[in-house]
């Protein structure tokens, strides 16, 4: 079977806009899950800390942590991922601090969101991209 050079382009087009949809899903299905934490509310930039590497040399075990003074619950997501919520972190009136710390797994080279719920009914949101040298989530 012979392919006109129309075909070819054609055939190569559709090629590359199926692996640029499956982003497009990822990054929705996020900003669903935020909105469904925050309930549309508006987010500070300040009261919350991510700290996250600049480079993870495997998205398999990416070390983050994440504080928030004052917070009532955290959640960290990972915009790229398949199924972004990371991780969700509850602290109760008792708890010494509101910081924790763990490993997720990264698709690829993605922004990592925090937000925490602060104990006044706010929200404040911390991001950072962290670039994957090799994949995790099926990489």
């Amino acid at each position: 079977m012979e392919f006109t050079r129309r075909e070819t382009l054609a055939m190569g087009a559709g090629a590359a806009l199926m692996t640029v949809l499956p982003l497009r899903a990822f990054a929705a299905a996020s900003d669903d899950a935020i909105a469904a934490f925050t309930g549309g509310a508006d987010m500070a930039d300040a009261g919350i800390e991510l700290t996250a590497p600049e480079i993870a040399e495997n998205g398999n075990t990416v070390p983050i942590s994440v504080s928030a003074p004052g917070a009532t619950a955290i959640v960290v997501f990972a915009t790229g991922n398949p199924t972004p919520g990371v991780a969700t972190f509850k602290f109760g009136p008792l708890a010494a601090s509101q910081a924790a710390s763990t490993r997720i797994r990264l698709a690829g080279t993605q922004d990592v969101v925090a937000i925490a719920q602060l104990a006044d009914g706010s929200f404040a949101r911390a991001s950072k991209t962290v670039k994957v040298t090799i994949g995790g989530c099926g990489g």
